[in-house]
């Protein structure tokens, strides 16, 4: 009686399971690194803008302090974005006619704000108070990166939860002190592992507590 299948059904039997296997481990690996590349995290990728604002030229060039445009990050959840008239408080007085800084002089005459893009926008899901963590020690530079050398304004972390976790599991690598808080480029005096676990213990923070699901997502 002849054989129902050919001999070379078998080597297409096992083809076809190592090729299912591969084609599964390549769907995982790409739902587990797809959303952790720039393209879903937007990390180094510059935000276009009404008009084009240098972190770098503001702050390296004109000694410009964050507080001075994001007034309100000590006391309030969000960094804020300066109003119209804290960028005509200069520029009423220099580069009054340059044409790349009419959208500000339009927003200034009409009382109409400016509608600038948002670069760090985390999910409704989750809390964020910009307050609670500059009073703990967290410097700008912790979360922001370098914003003083970004001639344009893009994400130096992804805000993703695994970001959040890496300082909230080891938070004394990232505490500094509060006069320090608005430094780049801050260099301890000592190992930051000391100063860390100091400043721990100086300004009350408890890992245990920042682990909590309930810390982020209310």
């Amino acid at each position: 009686m002849r054989p129902l299948f050919s001999p070379i059904h078998n080597y297409l039997a096992k083809y076809s399971i190592a090729g299912g296997g591969l084609l599964v481990l390549t769907l995982l690996t790409l739902v587990l690194i797809f959303p952790r590349t720039s393209h879903i995290t937007r990390v180094g990728v510059a935000v276009s803008q009404p008009v084009p604002f240098s972190h770098k030229h503001h702050v390296s060039g004109l000694g410009i302090e964050c507080m001075y445009c994001h007034s309100g990050v000590e006391e309030s959840p969000y960094a804020g974005v300066p109003a119209t008239k804290v960028c005509m408080t200069c520029h009423s007085q220099v580069w009054t006619n340059a044409e790349i800084l009419q959208p500000i002089r339009t927003s200034f005459a009409t009382e109409t704000p400016m509608k600038w893009n948002r670069v760090h926008d985390l999910g409704k899901f989750a809390y964020f108070d910009h307050s609670i963590h500059i009073a703990k020690g967290v410097g700008c530079e912790s979360c922001h990166g370098r914003v003083d050398t970004m001639p344009l304004m893009w994400k130096e972390k992804p805000m993703q939860m695994r970001t959040c976790l890496e300082c909230h599991r080891n938070p004394e690598q990232h505490l500094r002190p509060k006069s320090e808080i608005f430094t780049f480029g801050y260099k301890p005096d000592e190992p930051q592992e000391v100063v860390g676990k100091r400043l721990m213990q100086e300004y009350g923070v408890q890992p245990y507590n920042l682990q909590n699901c309930s810390t982020c997502h209310r």
